[in-house]
């Protein structure tokens, strides 16, 4: 059997869910630099807009290890591959590990194509109808976690970040780009089902003949880590030389604060009210005790303040 040959639609394909990322990303710095309301770019429909994108390229990771590996697996090809973005991941750590540190990137959408891809290469030779069925077991237990019987496979042993990147964390640790092995693998997996099927049914050649020529977005596909790297830093510089001409108004960080406080309190799985209760709680005492400014610039961790420590625990009372 010869390698199937490279298919641009693929490539293009990846290339639209690199800009949509690249557009994800920029609403994001726009509220990182006060220019959006906290959380934007964390609920709603934008929250839909961040799961979509980072489906489809889990999904694609998929669909392009068939096509790499069909009919033996490459491994001096997939070991370079996996090692670039390995690197990548660890950039990416270390990198947001020494700009925000208490919400650094422990696992991400390159740590999970990592991991992802590891555990897929288990799944290339067997039949496609099996693997899917893999993938909906994940996806079944996800819905079963999240909205039949909420945090019925979480635990607080997965609570660290050493074990947070399974998926199973009861408390989910603060991070801009948390992409965990569970239930994320469920579109790696979905991929490499269908392209199984589209190999079977030799529907390959039929998608090599959508597309016969490259464009701007299949260079984008083609070079995807290069591109992964590379957009934030730009886009950061864009919206920081915009705010020394056009400054971002003043931010009311007791509002900000509990903009972003209550959905995450509200996602997991806690009563709204508790949660608006809680969040302006603990908003009005941070500012009293003047701890949100140092919080926001990093210069005191939430997480093991005393201080904010107490306020959390006098605002979590019941109420008389």
């Amino acid at each position: 059997m010869l390698r199937t040959p490279r298919i641009l639609l693929i490539d293009t394909l990846r290339g639209i869910a690199l800009i949509a990322m690249a557009s994800y990303h920029f609403t994001w710095d726009l509220q990182f630099f006060g220019y959006l309301e906290a959380g934007t770019a964390t609920q709603g429909l934008w929250k839909l807009y961040a799961r979509c994108i980072a489906t489809s390229f889990l999904f694609l990771v998929g669909v392009s290890l068939v096509l790499a590996h069909t009919p033996d697996i490459r491994w001096h090809s997939f070991s370079k591959r996996l090692g670039m973005v390995a690197a990548a991941a660890l950039i990416i750590s270390v990198g947001s590990y020494l700009a925000l540190p208490n919400e650094w990137i422990f696992f991400g959408i390159l740590h999970n194509i990592t991991v992802s891809s590891l555990i897929a290469l288990a799944f290339l030779r067997l039949p496609p109808l099996i693997t899917g069925f893999v993938a909906l077991i994940i996806l079944g237990a996800m819905v079963l976690t999240n909205w039949v019987m909420p945090g019925i496979l979480s635990h607080p042993v997965f609570d660290s970040r050493w074990l947070a990147w399974i998926g199973f964390a009861q408390t989910m640790p603060r991070s801009n780009d948390y992409v965990p092995l569970f239930p994320w693998l469920a579109a790696v997996l979905a991929g490499v089902s269908i392209a199984g099927f589209l190999r079977q049914n030799g529907s390959f050649a039929r998608l090599a003949a959508l597309q016969q020529k490259p464009n701007i977005l299949t260079r984008a596909g083609q070079h995807s880590l290069i591109f992964y790297l590379v957009h934030q830093p730009v886009l950061i510089g864009i919206v920081y030389l915009a705010s020394l001409v056009i400054p971002p108004p003043a931010l009311d960080l007791v509002q900000d604060y509990k903009n972003s406080c209550t959905p995450a309190c509200m996602g997991q799985a806690n009563d709204a009210g508790l949660c608006e209760r809680f969040c302006g709680c603990t908003a009005q005492e941070l500012s009293n005790q003047s701890l949100l400014t140092p919080m926001y610039r990093g210069q005191i961790n939430p997480n093991s303040d005393e201080r904010v420590q107490t306020i959390v625990q006098q605002c979590s009372a019941p109420a008389p």
